[in-house]
């Protein structure tokens, strides 16, 4: 990487700490640096009293290592999708992703208010179901595959989903106010307990994402360029968005439906760094996502305190001034 993408990523990485410290120590209640700092496991010598102790560890670190991977997560989407698609708008939003898990978590919270500890699970799966329909609906037929048909197949399965989201609260009117924090994007002090069993689909995803980079890069040369370098572009483009639909859809599982996020952090990094490589994109706006998101979360969180706020609002507060910003630099 050249000495300006080194500066982007390294000061991605500052923000990143700083915000991870930041997160942990603002709420409702602040806690001092110094006492954060002797709390954390394994590095702090633990000279803080128990409730404090117990706010740090159970509550706020489980809250800001999930921002993190989550905001990670939707970063590494949004760059995988827009590189596979040579799309800059594309999101996970293009993939059905989105849309199917906003339909599975409505399914448990507003059908079986019952079993909401099910939402996750079922936000994921939906999720994977939608961009299974997607490509299942790309690849069929004659030209299937095409960059124009998955978009055209993603918008049309969105509807399907959204329109099945929008009939179930119109059945369950009385039980919308449950599901508003899933659809507005919320981070909770659930410990580590849904943590525990969304992140191998992020371990997963990620690992695989970085797999992805270099054929990535011998397809933005081009599809005759990257066949004669060994590389299936339809193959690449596939794993690449089945990818990005996993990790959005294990990102719904614990935060609900944000947006911009994976729209925008590619374009920031591509941007500020100015390469479209993807050894400097993908790594980048794993770094960058997560230290906006937990931005984001900790200003929800101490905008109305004692009052915790969805971070989905915020998100799109940050994001669109952002996104108007880079489209008229781009322009």
């Amino acid at each position: 990487m050249t000495l300006r993408q080194v500066a982007v990523l390294g000061t991605s990485a500052v923000v990143l700490v700083i915000a991870a410290l930041a997160s942990v120590a603002l709420g409702s209640t602040t806690i001092p640096v110094r006492d954060v700092l002797h709390a954390l496991p394994l590095v702090g010598d633990g000279r803080v009293d128990g409730p404090t102790d117990q706010i740090i560890n159970s509550l706020r670190i489980p809250r800001t290592v999930t921002a993190i991977l989550v905001g990670a997560a939707l970063g590494v989407a949004g760059a995988l999708l827009q590189g596979a698609l040579a799309n800059p708008l594309a999101s996970p939003d293009v993939v059905g992703v989105t849309a199917g898990s906003g339909f599975g978590a409505m399914i448990i919270l507003l059908a079986f208010p019952g079993s909401v500890t099910l939402v996750p699970l079922s936000a994921l799966v939906f999720g994977l179901v939608a961009t299974a329909l997607v490509f299942a609906v790309a690849w069929a037929g004659r030209g299937g595959g095409s960059i124009a048909r998955l978009i055209l197949a993603g918008i049309a399965v969105s509807a399907v989903f959204t329109a099945g989201t929008t009939a179930l609260m119109t059945a369950f009117p009385d039980r919308v106010s449950t599901a508003i924090f899933f659809i507005a994007g919320y981070l909770s002090y659930d410990g580590w307990e849904t943590l525990r069993g969304v992140w191998p689909y992020f371990a997963f995803g990620l690992v695989a994402a970085a797999l992805l980079i270099r054929p990535l890069d011998r397809l933005a040369l081009g599809d005759d360029v990257a066949q004669s370098l060994g590389v299936r572009p339809r193959v690449v483009r596939l794993l690449a968005a089945g990818i990005a639909a996993l990790l959005a859809a294990a990102s719904a599982a614990l935060a609900g439906l944000l947006g911009f996020l994976g729209l925008v952090v590619p374009h920031a990094v591509r941007l500020a760094g100015g390469t479209a490589s993807h050894r400097f994109v993908v790594p980048t706006s794993a770094v960058a996502g997560a230290a906006l998101l937990l931005v984001a979360d900790t200003v929800a969180r101490r905008v109305a305190a004692p009052l915790d706020l969805p971070v989905g609002p915020f998100m799109v507060v940050l994001g669109v001034p952002l996104f108007l910003w880079l489209l008229r630099k781009a322009v």
